[in-house]
């Protein structure tokens, strides 16, 4: 069985973002795998040690992009491939989509693509099924649970209403949700194996497409306006004193 699980390369979730003459920086702050893509690597193990196979994780970006890679290589992923061309640069994610599904093409005899929820740079979280779209493949997006039958699949998918319960044919594409539970540590050997990998770096001319356009375009990117922000401490002889003050300051400021 091959499996594909494809990952993205996201400032550390405690970077502050902010917006310099334009354009987004996050400082000094370290850059790592999308914390929703460790989901995806986890799933995609767990297939692999339920049904054999192999495990390619797959990334778009530059060099430094390889670091994500890595990470998925350590959990115990067994190749990976960069997606690396000066042509992309400001794709929106229906571009990306276009990307990974030539990749996956290229690939071959692909049966599961798995991806995080969402990164949690963009928050998009549209990836997933844009890509089952190009591939002509059912998009099984916010699973839980994920159990491999055959040629078929049954997905428990965490929506906002409570679980739903799906099937489809393979192959398909998953996106997962922190229900399925933790993701593994990296091992000391894994991260050995890792460091030693020699990672491939495929160019839009490899995947036998031209450079997607964007549909979306950031024509202006702003922080968010300051807001002066007053704390008030309520305090008072007893807690009845004080829940009276409490309660006369919410009618005064009319937040009832």
């Amino acid at each position: 069985m091959k499996i594909v699980v494809c990952v993205k390369q996201v400032p550390d979730s405690a970077a502050k973002v902010v917006v310099e003459n334009g354009k987004v920086t996050w400082g000094d702050a370290p850059l790592v795998i999308n914390p929703w893509d460790e989901y995806a690597v986890e799933a995609a193990l767990q297939q692999k040690e339920a049904h054999g196979g192999t495990v390619t994780a797959i990334t778009m970006g530059g060099e430094s992009a390889k670091d994500a890679l890595k990470h998925a290589l350590a959990m115990g992923a067994d190749d990976a491939i960069l997606i690396s061309d000066p042509a992309l640069s400001n794709l929106d994610t229906q571009a990306t989509a276009q990307v990974l599904s030539a990749a996956i093409q290229k690939i071959g005899g692909v049966e599961l693509a798995f991806f995080g929820r969402q990164a949690i740079d963009g928050d998009a979280g549209l990836v997933p099924a844009q890509t089952a779209r190009l591939l002509d493949w059912p998009a099984l997006t916010l699973a839980s649970t994920i159990k491999v039958e055959g040629d078929s699949v049954r997905v428990e998918r965490a929506i906002e209403e409570g679980r739903q319960v799906v099937t489809a044919k393979l192959p398909a594409v998953f996106s997962l949700v922190k229900d399925f539970g933790e993701p593994r540590y990296p091992s000391f050997m894994g991260i050995r194996k890792a460091s030693r990998a020699v990672i491939p770096a495929w160019s839009l001319a490899e995947l036998s497409i031209s450079a997607p356009a964007a549909v979306i375009a950031w024509t202006e990117i702003t922080n968010p306006p300051s807001r002066e922000v007053k704390c008030d401490i309520v305090t008072g002889g007893s807690p009845e004193e004080i829940a009276e003050a409490l309660a006369d300051k919410i009618l005064a400021e009319k937040v009832l």
